[in-house]
């Protein structure tokens, strides 16, 4: 049997997923308690889970159930050991939930299940079972294809019951097979003679009447379900009777599909009485599965009745007992629930659902988790939309803060559609705004957004509101014209005098809007914004606005003074920490120790800060933080280090898509790269980024300072190095960045000073990010280089020591720089050129990068230093050319003329005489056998 071999597969330590298909009563369910039972047997941890066929979706129920069932044992001691992923899971297992805990994405949750499931499975391989999944959310849908596809190396088997009608569900099981990480199972009907043998084994008989068989067979399609509802109403009427010589038929055999099945269930619920049968009505209501204490308040019933009545229901095959929970139970089967429902009649099904919500709404205050959206839903069939509108909107903002947008839209489209007046509608659309931003439906809450005007009977702050609401969803979509279209609207609707309260959230929007519209004084007038609304913010209270506009200000404020965004980041935290606003407060956190980051050169804040995300759950922002510590390890010349980390870091924001990250990881890789001199394994890093952005990133001038215009200077270009800064600069000077690192305020304030395009009034214009240490080094070495032209090199001696301090974490930066001033020092008399450039040639060889280390010594050689002879360098000649006898100089010759560099420009570059090129190029064309230096070109490197 394919399931059996799936256990055995699952037992052997790699897991994977089933799908079982097949239509409502196919037998899927009854397979999957068989497979539940083998494992079991098999000494298999089993969970089990259910979707849910009636009344509104909530978000991830089946993994809820599952898991809960799980811990309902109280075996997990090692719970710790999942880290942070523990408070993730707070959102599905409520013992473990934290207050602190901020949102995260589906992929982090999913992530956080399969930590959980392989901790568990360390002990004994686990199923997981699944009922019901094509009327999961699709959340819940997004975390088992997760699951699955990542379940190879874990003793852990997913086995999924879906039906095959088209949809989410379906689609999910095909990709997983698609991937190689399952298999799907399609139940096919019974054909005749399975028919027989399942009514044989109904009867405990060896022969049922043929006649009876093929009316089974052929009026119930081979489905199991209604052969034996059918086979129950031929019994029960009489029809098909028990005699001394076995089974026959009385009568004629008129069985009708599928009114006989709903009459069967209905007669059967009958036979129970009435309170039997009103009790099943309520439960029918209710849904598939139901409450024990809900059904009680609304039958009024006293346990002892209530619970014969039920055990009535077991003993008819109607109804179980629910495993995932006590005091639960479900109806054997989805159409019993439905035919019940069915046969109740409108105005009955009215009564009841109205009388449930109101036991729900009593029985549990604040109506916590499902309770919500069934509450809501019933109210909705009782005929009473001004009491289930605000339910939905209630139970779509639950869904949003948990992070399933998908679900949150559905409920909130239930609270839009049910608005009866002006109020309710724009009660449903703040909410339903955002949730459909953050689905990823812009165009369609754009939409939404053009209703706002039509609500006139709103008092216009409302409608001001929901422009503002419409408005974010506008920038985060990046839609800028409806932006901006939506704030004028607001502005016009309040008018000039308006509160505080009214601006603030509208003046924050226009400054995102402002910082993003072409202008030359786009970041000081998105700051004037900012500022206002931080001001405004804070006199009306409206806290989560006021930390948003402090920490845009504190990020604006670094270019210009880092202390002022020191003090706006504190104002912040201070805000998020009184008004217990999680998200914001770590943010903030996450910000100030950047700063101390861009100021000490020093990670300490920002590893403390990552602690306290993690601690919280906030994994994402830990990514974030981890990210920059990957490019320190990298300015500070550390590159098996961050080599090592990064790899990590990037298959964590691939495999939880965190696109926001993508960008700066994929920075981070080139820059490793570009410092190590490896200009093709930097390209291709950048070419991917340029890829991921399809229109431009922030990270894009980092790339052309702090990546491309270093390996140009460690090929000794550095004309090239001069480009690549001058193409940052104009980038940003068009879309100005938050990121002060890429040339601007350090490395192009040395080159400029030495090419004698910049001076002092150049460096007072970087005053602040000149603070930061990495630019500080740079800065502190044009200081000395003008200071000693100025014939004051007392003062530039201090500036170099100043500069040395500063570029202590930073070696290749520091050798770098000292070997561009070592002309300028000797030529002054500051500074200790000679011992510099013998540092940094030994530096420069031993890291093998040969073009800075070759003209370090040319450089002593001018300055008359003596010299060593040292033939190192071998090991960058590729083979085939060391065993053709090339040597390390003829070499860097050859790598230049892959350029087409003349003799003459070659001879410039490497520090020797045009004659001594030509003489290298004779000597490489006859190592190599080429006709001409054209043909010599094929044995370079790729560049």
């Amino acid at each position: 049997m394919a399931l059996g071999r799936a256990l055995d597969t699952t037992g052997g330590g790699r897991g994977l997923g089933v799908f079982v298909a097949g239509e409502a009563g196919i037998g899927k369910s009854r397979l999957a308690r068989h497979t539940a039972g083998l494992a079991f047997e098999r000494g298999m941890r089993v969970l089990r889970g259910r979707g849910t066929p009636i009344g509104p979706v909530v978000p991830f129920r089946p993994i809820a159930e599952a898991l809960l069932s799980l811990l309902r044992g109280g075996d997990i001691a090692d719970a710790g050991e999942l880290g942070p992923y523990r408070q993730v899971l707070g959102r599905l297992v409520p013992e473990w939930a934290d207050l602190r805990q901020t949102t995260e994405s589906l992929i982090v949750l999913a992530e956080a299940v399969l930590r959980l499931l392989a901790l568990v499975s360390r002990s004994q391989p686990c199923l997981v079972v699944l009922e019901d999944l094509h009327e999961a959310d699709p959340e819940t849908l997004a975390v088992v294809e997760y699951l699955i596809d990542n379940l190879a190396d874990q003793p852990v088997m997913v086995l999924a019951t879906i039906r095959p009608d088209p949809g989410n569900a379906l689609e999910v099981a095909r990709r997983v097979v698609r991937h190689g990480a399952g298999v799907l199972l399609e139940l096919a009907p019974l054909d005749r003679a399975e028919v027989g043998l399942l009514a044989a084994g109904h009867l405990d008989t060896a022969q049922v009447p043929a006649a009876a068989v093929e009316r089974l067979w052929a009026d119930s399609a081979g489905n199991p379900f209604v052969v034996e509802e059918m086979l129950h109403g031929l019994v029960s009427t009489g029809v098909l009777v028990s005699g001394a010589d076995g089974w026959h038929v009385d009568g004629e055999l008129r069985v009708e599909v599928p009114e006989a099945v709903v009459s069967s269930i209905v007669a059967r619920a009958d036979r129970l009485g009435p309170q039997g049968r009103e009790l099943l009505s309520v439960a029918a209501v209710l849904g598939h599965r139901f409450p024990l204490n809900v059904v009680r308040a609304v039958t009024a019933m006293d346990d002892r009745d209530l619970l014969r009545h039920l055990h009535a229901g077991v003993a008819s095959r109607l109804v179980t007992p629910d495993e995932p929970a006590p005091d639960w139970y479900a109806f054997r089967h989805p159409l019993t629930a439905e035919a019940l429902r069915t046969a109740l009649g409108p105005l009955k099904r009215s009564d009841l659902a109205g009388r449930a919500a109101a036991a729900i709404t009593a029985l549990m205050p604040g109506l916590p988790g499902d309770w919500c959206p069934m509450a809501a839903s019933l109210l909705t069939e009782a005929g009473a939309p001004e009491q289930a509108g605000p339910l939905f909107v209630e139970a779509g903002n639950r869904a949003l803060h948990a992070g399933a947008a998908d679900s949150a839209v559905r409920l909130l489209d239930q609270a839009y559609l049910l608005a009866t007046s002006a109020e309710s509608r724009a009660d449903a659309l703040d909410a339903l705004l955002p949730a459909l931003s953050e689905a990823g439906h812009f165009e369609r809450a754009l939409r939404l957004g053009d209703s706002i005007a039509e609500l006139t009977a709103l008092p216009a702050t409302r409608r001001a509101a929901l422009h503002a609401r419409a408005a974010r969803v506008a920038c985060l979509g990046g839609r800028w014209q409806a932006c901006a279209a939506q704030i004028r609207d607001a502005r016009a609707l309040l008018g000039p005098d308006a509160a505080d309260e009214h601006t603030a959230p509208i003046d924050v929007i226009d400054a995102y809007l402002t910082l993003n519209t072409p202008s030359p004084d786009r970041v000081t007038a998105a700051a004037a914004l900012a500022r206002r609304a931080a001001d405004a913010a804070d006199r009306a209270g409206a806290a989560a606005v006021a930390c948003e506009a402090w920490q845009m200000l504190g990020v604006l404020a670094r270019e210009a003074d880092l202390e002022e965004a020191d003090r706006c980041f504190d104002h912040a935290l201070a805000l998020a920490e009184r008004e217990n606003i999680p998200i914001q407060r770590i943010y903030a956190l996450v910000r100030a120790a950047g700063n101390d980051w861009l100021r000490l050169g020093s990670t300490h804040s920002l590893d403390l800060a990552r602690e306290e995300a993690l601690r919280v759950g906030a994994i994402t922002l830990a990514y974030n933080v981890d990210a920059i510590v990957v490019l320190q390890h990298v300015l500070c010349g550390e590159y098996a280090t961050a080599a090592r980390k990064w790899g990590p870091v990037s298959s964590a924001v691939t495999q939880l898509k965190l696109g926001s990250l993508t960008g700066y990881v994929l920075m981070t890789k080139a820059t490793l790269h570009a410092h190590q001199g490896k200009r093709p394994e930097m390209e291709e890093a950048i070419a991917a980024l340029t890829e991921h952005s399809r229109g431009g990133l922030p990270e894009t001038p980092l790339c052309l300072g702090l990546a491309r215009a270093f390996c140009a200077l460690l090929e000794e270009n550095r004309d090239l190095a001069e480009t690549e800064l001058a193409k940052a600069a104009a980038y940003e000077a068009e879309n100005p960045t938050t990121f002060h690192l890429s040339g601007k305020y350090g490395l192009t304030l040395l080159l400029g000073v030495l090419a004698g395009r910049a001076g002092a009034p150049h460096i007072a214009e970087s005053a602040a990010p000149s603070t930061m240490r990495w630019n500080r080094q740079f800065v502190h070495l044009a200081q000395a280089v003008l200071l000693g032209r100025d014939g004051r090199t007392a003062e530039a001696d201090a500036k170099c020591e100043a500069a040395l301090e500063a570029a202590e974490p930073y070696p290749l930066a520091r050798h770098l720089g000292l070997r561009l001033v070592a002309d300028e020092a000797h030529a002054a008399g500051w500074g200790a050129p000679i011992p510099w450039l013998r540092a940094a040639d030994d530096y420069f060889h031993t890291a093998g990068i040969i073009p800075v280390a070759s003209a370090c010594r040319a450089a002593l050689r001018r300055l008359g230093a003596t010299m060593s002879q040292r033939r190192n360098g071998n090991e960058q000649v590729p083979h085939a050319l060391r065993m053709a006898g090339v040597t390390v100089r003829e070499y860097e010759v050859l790598v230049l003329l892959a350029d087409r560099m003349s003799n003459k420009a070659i001879a410039a570059r490497l520090h020797i005489s045009p004659r001594t090129v030509e003489k290298h190029v004779a000597s490489l064309i006859s190592k190599t056998g080429s006709d001409d230096r054209v043909a010599l070109s094929v044995h370079a490197p790729a560049r």
